[in-house]
């Protein structure tokens, strides 16, 4: 498959473009900065393998979108997945009457505009792959119903993100096109810090399984987990 997958750099998507490549799949890794230290150490290894092609991308940038959707074409006219995984942290121990933001504009910039601009630009690449899936990286936090005090900028950012994922299922359910908004688990990662329960590469396997069609997520809601489990909205 060709996959293509933001954040790719650190964390979830390091570990997804790993898996990818231990797969044998073709793996575009977008990338903010081709100059921090795991952007060159990716670039590295696509000096190795014709597998991967490392791109820079910046989802708050949709110029920096589109130019990464023609170097693509400049490999293959098709991609087979898309997996929306670049998101940042802010504000999250902030109080309302703290809260500053600018950041929370940021956050709903990178978490929920960036996969719409991403989607925007590569949708027709999907709809020519076989099987075709468009995975969002998404969170517990997203959920109302088990809404929780605090972390503001990160919830509402990525309940928006689910929403989008839920109108995109409905205007491509002919189309074939598996959506999913995936909540990987507290990860140690950057974001989820050395105390996280999981390492990236677990739930990494998981998003494979559910990209393969290995796991058949049921009808209904398009918010599960790495296991393809329904998560609550």
């Amino acid at each position: 498959m060709n996959i293509f997958i933001t954040g790719a750099n650190r964390g979830i998507g390091y570990a997804l473009v790993q898996k990818g490549l231990t797969d044998g799949h073709r793996i575009f890794a977008g990338v903010r900065s081709l100059d921090s230290e795991s952007g060159k150490e990716l670039m590295k290894q696509m000096e190795k393998t014709d597998q991967l092609t490392v791109l820079q991308v910046d989802v708050t940038n949709e110029e920096s979108v589109i130019q990464a959707k023609e170097n693509i074409q400049k490999k293959t006219d098709q991609l087979d997945a898309i997996i929306n995984n670049a998101g940042i942290l802010l504000e999250s121990k902030s109080d309302i009457e703290e809260l500053d933001l600018e950041a929370c504009k940021q956050s709903f910039d990178v978490n929920t505009l960036g996969p719409l601009r991403v989607i925007k630009h590569l949708l027709p690449l999907v709809k020519k792959g076989s099987q075709p899936s468009i995975l969002n990286i998404s969170s517990d936090a997203a959920s109302l119903t088990n809404a929780y005090a605090g972390n503001y900028p990160y919830g509402m950012s990525k309940a928006a993100l689910n929403m989008l994922g839920e109108k995109l299922d409905r205007s491509l359910k002919d189309e074939n096109i598996q959506v999913l908004s995936i909540h990987p688990g507290w990860v140690k990662t950057d974001m989820g810090g050395q105390n996280a329960a999981l390492n990236p590469t677990e739930p990494a396997e998981g998003i494979y399984r559910l990209l393969e069609r290995q796991t058949v997520v049921d009808e209904g809601s398009r918010f599960v987990d790495f296991n393809g489990n329904k998560m609550n909205l």
